[in-house]
């Protein structure tokens, strides 16, 4: 396996950390992303609130998409090696991967990106033959106007007439508890239920930003940007890192400021419109950070693990799904909203802990992923061993 690939593999298993910190928090809690804080939240579930707010929050998506573009190029030059025709072969696993998505979706987590990639994906395959500038200016456009409108409605909730409706919330959180403690049958209605609540939040957000870090991840792919590593240290490690610290943490900060202290409020909306246009500066800056650590020697056993989770992607990000559900709901344990924030990191903790060790077993002795297998065996219409 070449260095490039290796380390792509290790960046997404370092991705794939920080979407389970996120992850676990809507599992564990139906106060997490309501607009009202938790009664029964300490200083300390605040604080761990307010970090995941700033450092994990969209910087972690926008590192996953960017890295599905990325790996667009890859399935190109796989295509090219073969011999084969690349569009068909996309388009199934493009096909494969909203299937599994939806599955996961109705039967897990309603907040899937499986299902939002295939769907992009389509648009990233139909202007994969245009020019680096023209897919980047693109970028920038989606990522501005993105903010642009949040930062409209931040502006609109501001001219709103104070409204006291906690109670009304409040009684809504609390059932939404009960349901995800319920059956079977229940837990998968509540799941098509709230796709309806959050379709808006993936056209608004969540869709038009992975586009631009897929079409900016598809020109990274293109020029290869992770078998230059050595190059873009020397050249741009310091702009990366300063451009992470100057507009990418204060974006974050003043997000989670308006997270954590206003949820809710124009404060928090306006918030979020500065993280979006910021969130891609510090997650390029944790980018640079983690590669630097995994180069370093002492790292090498840390860089083989991540590697081997980053392998297997699309199993791991679905096991987390099922693991989360098994502790937080009525498939298992039935822990929502009965564990602090400190408690949950830690079952994510262990969750992650599993996984890369896990991966590491499966793949001394299997080439692919199950899931992984499955998707490939769909891209290329035949089943290899």
């Amino acid at each position: 396996m070449s260095e490039r690939i290796d380390t792509i593999d290790a960046v997404r298993g370092f991705a794939l950390a920080g979407i389970l910190v996120v992850n676990s928090m809507v599992f564990a809690s139906t106060w997490y992303g309501s607009g009202l804080p938790s009664p029964d939240a300490s200083t300390l579930d605040k604080l761990i609130e307010g970090v995941i707010s700033a450092l994990f929050e969209l910087k972690f998506y926008l590192l996953f998409s960017f890295l599905f573009g990325y790996s667009v190029t890859l399935q190109m030059q796989s295509a090219a090696r073969a011999g084969a025709g690349f569009l068909p072969r996309m388009l199934r696993r493009q096909a494969g991967l909203f299937v599994i998505g939806a599955l996961h979706a109705v039967v897990l987590f309603h907040g899937d990106i499986l299902t939002t990639y295939a769907v992009l994906g389509l648009i990233l395959l139909a202007l994969r033959k245009r020019g680096d500038r023209l897919l980047i200016g693109l970028a920038v456009v989606l990522i501005a106007a993105t903010a642009l409108f949040w930062l409209g409605i931040a502006i609109w909730q501001a001219g709103l007439p104070s409204l006291d409706q906690t109670d009304i919330a409040r009684d809504r959180i609390l059932a939404a508890a009960v349901t995800w403690r319920g059956t079977t049958a229940e837990i998968v209605a509540a799941h098509i239920g709230a796709l309806q609540d959050f379709l808006p939040l993936l056209l608004l957000l969540q869709a038009p930003t992975a586009l631009a870090m897929f079409l900016l991840g598809y020109v990274a792919g293109r020029r290869e940007l992770f078998a230059h590593l050595d190059s873009l240290r020397q050249n741009w490690k310091g702009t990366v890192m300063w451009a992470g610290l100057l507009l990418g943490l204060p974006g974050a900060l003043a997000y989670a400021a308006g997270a954590t202290l206003a949820p809710g409020s124009y404060f928090e909306t306006a918030g979020l419109a500065l993280s979006i246009v910021t969130a891609p500066f510090l997650s390029a800056a944790m980018v640079f950070g983690v590669v630097q650590i995994l180069r370093h020697p002492a790292a090498t056993g840390l860089h083989t693990l991540l590697a081997a989770a980053g392998r297997m992607a699309l199993t791991n990000y679905l096991l987390q799904s099922l693991l989360l559900a098994l502790v937080f709901h009525g498939y298992g344990l039935g822990l929502v909203n009965r564990l602090s924030l400190a408690q949950v990191l830690l079952v994510g903790a262990v969750i992650f802990g599993l996984q890369l060790v896990l991966s590491k077993l499966w793949l001394s002795r299997f080439r692919y992923g199950p899931l992984e297998w499955l998707l490939r065996a769909l891209t290329r219409f035949s089943f290899s061993p």
